[in-house]
């Protein structure tokens, strides 16, 4: 019998939607100082240049305000746990998608206009509303979590690949790490190793014997930018653990096997 999935976390809405509209924010305010040379340079993110890194971050906000503008649907039908494994095959549209919006204008102008947007968008409607999407119908509660995603990767991106420094907001920080730990947690049911993120996430993984009381015989804890960087491909784990970012301890608690969750 395969180990029961636990109830879905519950996040607090006002939070996440602060959280969001922040970190957009931040983002903001750091593009419209980019130089011509930062805007060229590798973003690392296959052959996207930081510009196209930039314009991908202005759609991130447009797109949510698009899909509030189109009719709801009755049913969702993606949870948000379940979000990180279903957007592997949208990444070409995704990325013809960013590669559109930076046609539309300057960056700063984009970022205006996007923010602007979703702003209004946000202010007319409830977290329960569902949005028809791409990867398949969401309550906006849900997708908004997914937001913190997608901005705080991003902003991390955007970081390394233009020598800046643009704040995580740490409501965003806390919803991504938890998020994508749970979404560890649902790929590989069970409760042989523990994983620890603090302050922001403690989950068990991995089919085998439960532990129950004491110290956990199967233990990896890392920081929360590390681990974001392993769940999305970003860094590997051998990597890691050499480099004494991430400490793993006990046979099952080698995770190279399930990660990157998401690329």
């Amino acid at each position: 019998m395969p180990p029961a999935r636990k109830k879905p976390r519950a996040y607090d809405a006002q939070r996440i939607r602060a959280a969001v509209t922040t970190q957009f924010g931040h983002v903001t305010d750091a593009v419209g100082e980019l130089t011509p040379e930062q805007l060229a340079r590798p973003a690392g993110l296959g052959v996207w240049t930081v510009g196209e890194l930039a314009a991908h971050i202005a759609w991130i906000a447009d797109s949510l305000a698009g899909g509030l503008e189109r009719p709801p649907v009755e049913k969702a039908t993606l949870s948000a746990v379940e979000w990180p494994f279903a957007t592997a095959p949208m990444a070409g549209r995704i990325a013809d998608a960013a590669g559109e919006t930076l046609r539309g204008g300057p960056l700063p102008e984009l970022y205006e206009r996007a923010g602007d947007r979703m702003a209004r968008a946000l202010a007319e409607h409830r977290d329960g509303r569902v949005l028809d999407l791409w990867i398949g119908a969401m309550t906006l509660g849900d997708f908004l979590v997914t937001r913190t995603v997608e901005l705080v990767v991003h902003t991390d991106d955007l970081n390394r690949a233009a020598g800046l420094a643009i704040p995580l907001e740490r409501q965003a920080l806390a919803a991504c790490t938890r998020l994508l730990a749970d979404a560890l947690a649902y790929k590989a049911p069970g409760g042989s190793v523990e994983v620890r993120v603090p302050p922001f996430a403690v989950v068990q993984c991995v089919e085998g014997p439960r532990h129950t009381r004491g110290t956990p015989p199967n233990v990896v804890e890392t920081d929360p930018l590390t681990w974001i960087r392993l769940a999305t491909g970003r860094t590997g784990w051998a990597q890691e653990v050499e480099d004494a970012r991430v400490r793993a301890s006990g046979e099952r608690a080698d995770l190279s096997a399930l990660l990157p969750l998401m690329g």
